[in-house]
């Protein structure tokens, strides 16, 4: 049985799905929620070790929070950084399943 780093874990925060992720996903893209503090290079290794993939490139983006007014309150979301993950020709990421 492979072995995998726990720290893997904490890099890839959880997949997202929405409709551009979906349409990216057509073109051999999946998108994941990451550690604000992640890199590339550990993104790729993750993906790769834990779906069992091989990542041909790794784009990165980080969503600014919003300031929002709740019940009067003023409120402000969190900073996400989500990472673009291209895989090699063949190879496939279900994200509905888990891992």
């Amino acid at each position: 049985m492979k072995t995998i780093d726990p720290r893997h874990y904490d890099v890839i925060v959880a997949p997202v799905v929405t409709e551009k992720a979906t349409i990216a996903s057509e073109h051999n893209k999946v998108v994941f929620k990451v550690a604000s503090k992640a890199t590339k290079p550990q993104i790729k290794e993750a993906v790769e070790k834990l779906f069992d993939v091989k990542v041909k490139s790794v784009n990165t983006l980080v969503r600014k929070g919003k300031t929002k007014v709740f019940r009067g309150q003023f409120g402000s979301q969190s900073d996400v950084k989500r990472a673009i993950v291209t895989l090699e020709e063949g190879h496939r990421i279900d994200v509905t399943t888990g891992l």
